[in-house]
């Protein structure tokens, strides 16, 4: 992940970021179970990273990609972006727990990293820049209560 830009103080990216974080452990440890053919935990931390991806491509289609679809500069790119997270999705929904295709599931991993480094290193920092700060506050989460 990026440390570079500031993108991240950002709070919503912050957050994103944090998540891309959690979804990328969970990612490399499903790749290692089935590297060492331990199907029984590949199977559930598949679950666990579709439990962790579901929310978070909604929190992005939602919030930053609907503020960066409306300016409209990178609507491109957040296009591709979504259709990336159905083709991600759609693989890993799709996998038959009674005869799962782990080579699918391995080369879909290798798409969610490169799709988590595009938004880290292109869309992120770049969303900074175009959107302004009212877009900003309308999709900045509020702080939890207590802190």
């Amino acid at each position: 992940m990026c440390n570079y830009c500031g993108c991240r103080d950002f709070p919503l990216i912050g957050r994103l970021s944090e998540e891309h974080w959690q979804i990328e452990e969970t990612a490399g440890a499903l790749r290692r179970a089935i590297g060492e053919s331990r199907y029984g935990d590949a199977a559930l931390l598949l679950d666990e990273l579709l439990a962790q991806l579901v929310p978070h491509t909604a929190l992005e289609e939602s919030g930053l990609f609907a503020e960066l679809r409306a300016e409209g500069a990178l609507a491109g790119a957040v296009d591709r972006l979504c259709g990336e997270h159905d083709e991600i999705h759609g693989v890993f929904g799709a996998i038959d727990r009674a005869a799962p295709d782990w080579p699918a599931v391995l080369e879909a991993i290798g798409k969610l990293h490169r799709h988590i480094d595009s938004e880290e290193h292109g869309l992120f920092p770049a969303s900074v820049i175009m959107l302004s700060i009212s877009a900003w506050d309308r999709i900045t989460p509020e702080p939890a209560a207590g802190g």
